[in-house]
């Protein structure tokens, strides 16, 4: 069995009003000897801003700042900053997150130059009522039930005068681009969905009206394992290896007590990351100590970002939306254990 080590958690709230509710869901990027972490952190009334730290080493915090880089501006985000992702693509670096209104979750995006100074492009995922995602959808051929399930999230149109759409968030960027394309994985539940363009400003209206009318031929991955049964999630940025591009994601599945959030680990084809080569069959690591089953949200290890240092991948999450945590597992153990459960293709 694949040895996960537990390193407990190394980020918690320093106590200030920006993150007086908790720290969690940390963008990772590591720079030759420096780790930057950007974390979610919470206010009194969820509401959700971005905080940074820097590490010295994978375990050890060498500066945190007292006040947030990124924060609640435009209404489409007045709510909240939540749940970074982080990668530096040619000299720019792309920091995705969740951008939350109070009514509606979707994916946005800023950019960087200096990780100091970022310019907000705004929300880059579709904005869809339900019914017009379904009608779009199935144009081709008929939708899981999963996506009425868990997407017609009311019956109605308007809540506190805002438009009731389709939650689409875990935005995660691939760290280049692959045949000259930006591509990323983002999420309607209960799949994980790949977008593949050449530029940002192709993400028109029109762009997602045919997209999703082809929508099972974006579908990067779907629940396939009883940890994952009810829905799965984008996780970290990919990782590139020998053997293919090393997807950590999140996989969910219901249990008496609610549901139960698992880092999860799969591999995919190196010029087609639609293309999945392996999945292990178990998670990676589960909820198992007090400090990702009991939190702001109970049984959660949510996996965000990674650092690598002498073969070891160090995986940061957040754990029961509460702190900031850190696991470790050695790549080449982690690739060959994945090579014991091939996808087999028709």
């Amino acid at each position: 069995m694949l040895k996960v080590n537990r390193l407990g958690v190394i980020i918690r709230s320093s106590g200030q009003g920006f993150e007086q509710d908790g720290v969690l869901n940390p963008a990772v990027l590591q720079e030759g000897d420096v780790i930057h972490v950007f974390y979610r952190a919470v206010a009194t009334g969820n509401y959700s801003s971005i905080g940074y730290c820097k590490l010295k080493s994978p375990l050890e915090v060498a500066e945190q700042l007292d006040k947030p880089v990124l924060f609640p501006q435009f209404d489409y985000e007045s709510q909240g900053v939540e749940d970074p992702r982080l990668v530096k693509i040619d000299d720019t670096y792309y920091m995705s997150y969740t951008a939350y209104d109070g009514v509606n979750a979707l994916g946005a995006l800023a950019t960087s130059q200096d990780l100091v100074t970022f310019t907000k492009y705004g929300l880059i995922c579709p904005t869809f009522l339900f019914n017009d995602f379904k009608r779009l959808a199935e144009v081709m051929q008929p939708l899981n039930e999963k996506y009425v399930r868990y997407n017609k999230r009311e019956n109605r149109k308007m809540k506190r005068n805002k438009p009731v759409h389709m939650w689409i968030k875990n935005l995660v960027f691939f760290p280049r681009r692959i045949h000259g394309k930006l591509v990323f994985m983002q999420r309607i539940k209960p799949d994980i969905q790949l977008v593949s363009i050449e530029n940002l400003e192709e993400l028109t209206q029109e762009f997602w009206e045919l997209y999703m009318q082809n929508i099972g031929q974006h579908i990067m991955m779907e629940p396939r394992f009883p940890h994952e049964v009810s829905y799965i999630g984008a996780g970290c940025p990919p990782i590139e290896t020998s053997e293919g591009w090393l997807i950590i994601y999140h996989g969910v599945h219901d249990s008496p007590s609610g549901y139960v959030y698992c880092a999860c680990a799969a591999l995919f084809d190196i010029n087609d990351p639609c293309k999945e080569l392996a999945r292990l069959p178990y998670p990676l690591f589960q909820p198992e100590l007090t400090y990702e089953k009991i939190g702001e949200v109970d049984n959660v290890c949510f996996p965000t970002g990674t650092a690598i240092i002498d073969n070891t991948i160090y995986i940061y999450y957040g754990a029961a939306d509460d702190m900031v945590a850190c696991a470790s597992v050695s790549m080449v153990e982690l690739l060959q254990e994945l090579a014991l459960y091939p996808i087999t293709h028709a």
